[in-house]
């Protein structure tokens, strides 16, 4: 065992020395390098294919489609105001949705943000208080109005 020792250390050192040879071989010893001329600037062909870079909503604010089922599924910026009626003592608000169909709302009636805060004979005043499903610190007060013409 004592006689294997230095003659596997010796056969690490040979491999080890022509190892660094061969390394010191393969590199050139010139001082010219050749410098590899830069690639051609890119082109794109789209041979009848969308351009992939194009952006596709080009500046449209696309939103999702979502199913209203009643005022509480309504945001109070989607609604407008058609008229108001007032019925055995209480007025009533009817407004029109998005995709043009009338809703009635009371006093107190909840929206998806916000809920009816009071209805007289020439406005309506919705309280926000929600901004994109995120509560305010502050509620907003938000008057929608009927002018006399509408009457």
């Amino acid at each position: 065992m004592r006689n294997f020792r230095p003659f596997a250390a010796s056969v690490l050192l040979l491999a080890g020395l022509s190892g660094l040879a061969l390394a010191q071989a393969a590199a050139p010893t010139g001082t010219s390098s050749i410098i590899p001329s830069p690639p051609p600037p890119a082109t794109y062909d789209p041979a009848g294919r969308r351009d992939p870079f194009k952006n596709l909503l080009a500046g449209k604010n696309i939103s999702e489609r979502r199913v209203i089922t009643g005022l509480s599924d309504l945001m109070i910026d989607e609604i407008t105001v058609i008229g108001l009626v007032k019925n055995k003592g209480r007025y009533e608000a009817v407004l029109g949705m998005a995709s043009g169909f009338p809703m009635s709302a009371h006093q107190g009636d909840r929206f998806a943000d916000g809920y009816v805060l009071s209805i007289s004979d020439t406005e309506i005043v919705l309280r926000k208080t929600h901004e994109r499903g995120v509560p305010l610190l502050k509620p907003k007060d938000i008057v929608k109005e009927i002018t006399s013409e509408e009457r």
